[in-house]
């Protein structure tokens, strides 16, 4: 099972409620979708929003009547009901999946994860035998390291509640609490025979989506685990910082997507521009493309699997269509659809799917996944790097 963190953002409606889970966002949100931004949009209400959402997931029926979902809500707030809950109940009704309502807080709280930062404690759960919640990872400085918890720990209960039988996205939720830094979370923790309760302190923690470094034959891994801002500039600033000839293994496996901008300036450090997808909103055509100057020379084996969404997608299909990478590893997840944030009159914000991607050939992601030029499994890196080095980028 995907594991869960109290830091980032993928959040399809009925997986997360007012959970920002995984950087990788260790999975998930890991889990389940990611986000992508576009050029400004006016929203339903008349404000302008800055972002369209990519590879929320794909939508069954035709694009839902924004005018009509704040009508819904505006008549429940006259009611005394709930705004919100109008709203979720509309967007359950339209036959658009992914499609969700957020409130002020927890839109608040994406926006903020989009930014590479986040409010918790440090660590990502995951599900284990028996129904059990373990601790799968500690961020390096946050306080649940400094507390002693490690990897493998126990999670017994959050602020006292028992978690054992909580989903993992709920989990999360009572780690994050409030999502205001320096408030207080006591957790209940096991580690073999013995069990102690640490209170700990919020805090405001960044994550590191990018990490590069240089194997032994010289070749350079870019590891990417989501697409958050800067990320694009890191992966083109360590392109352009190789040495020459050296070849790239881009490592895209678990990335859950993004910020299509940010995915669309990491494909620019290997394009001389060009297209990198197309999309449509609302029937309207519009495209994505890289920046010019790019090294288009440089050896490129792009590794994914079924964890690559969203954004992540788009970025494989234009090195695939264009030729510019050989890719390596299992079908892509296949989130490739648009949504725009709307604000509704209660001050939360529904994302709705009015469009979709694809790749510069044509083809169609959503529902449908990106297959690798070169399917590979659980040795999939050393495969990669056996066709990088045929590629001549690597001993």
């Amino acid at each position: 099972m995907p594991a869960g963190t109290d830091h980032l953002c993928i959040r399809p409606r009925g997986v997360l409620r007012g959970a920002v889970l995984t950087l990788v966002f260790t999975g998930v949100l890991a889990t389940a979708a990611a986000t992508g931004s576009l050029p400004r949009q006016e929203s339903a209400a008349g404000r302008t929003e800055a972002t369209l959402r990519a590879g929320e997931g794909s939508r069954d029926s035709s694009t839902v009547d924004s005018a009509a979902l704040n009508r819904a809500a505006a008549d429940a707030m006259a009611d005394g009901k709930s705004g919100k809950q109008a709203a979720e109940e509309f967007v359950s009704r339209s036959g658009d999946r992914w499609g969700a309502v957020y409130d002020k807080r927890e839109y608040a709280e994406f926006e903020q994860a989009l930014d590479g930062t986040y409010t918790g404690v440090g660590l990502s759960a995951g599900r284990a035998a028996g129904g059990r919640v373990r601790v799968t990872r500690v961020q390096s400085g946050g306080p649940a390291e400094r507390a002693g918890l490690r990897a493998g720990d126990r999670l017994v209960s959050v602020d006292g509640r028992p978690v054992d039988g909580l989903s993992v996205s709920e989990v999360v939720a009572l780690l994050r609490g409030d999502g205001v830094p320096g408030s207080s979370v006591a957790l209940r923790v096991e580690r073999g025979r013995a069990a102690w309760t640490r209170t700990l302190h919020r805090a405001r923690l960044a994550t590191d989506p990018v990490t590069v470094r240089r194997l032994d034959d010289g070749t350079l891994l870019i590891r990417v685990a989501a697409f958050t801002k800067g990320a694009g500039t890191r992966v083109r600033d360590a392109v352009r910082a190789a040495p020459a000839g050296a070849g790239v293994l881009l490592d895209l496996r678990g990335n859950a997507g993004g910020l299509v901008a940010e995915a669309a300036v990491a494909a620019s450090a290997f394009l001389d521009g060009g297209l990198v997808a197309t999309y449509d909103v609302e029937g309207e055509q519009r495209a994505v493309y890289a920046e010019g100057g790019g090294d288009t020379g440089r050896p490129l084996v792009a590794l994914v699997d079924g964890g690559t969404m969203s954004a992540a997608e788009l970025l494989t299909g234009a090195l695939q269509d264009r030729g510019r990478a050989v890719t390596v590893g299992s079908r892509t997840f296949g989130k490739g659809s648009v949504q725009m944030p709307s604000a509704l009159p209660d001050g939360s914000v529904a994302e709705l799917t009015v469009g979709h991607y694809r790749t510069p050939a044509g083809h169609a992601v959503d529902g449908r996944g990106i297959t690798p030029d070169v399917t590979a499994g659980e040795r999939a890196e050393e495969q990669a790097k056996t066709v990088l080095s045929g590629l001549g980028g690597g001993s």
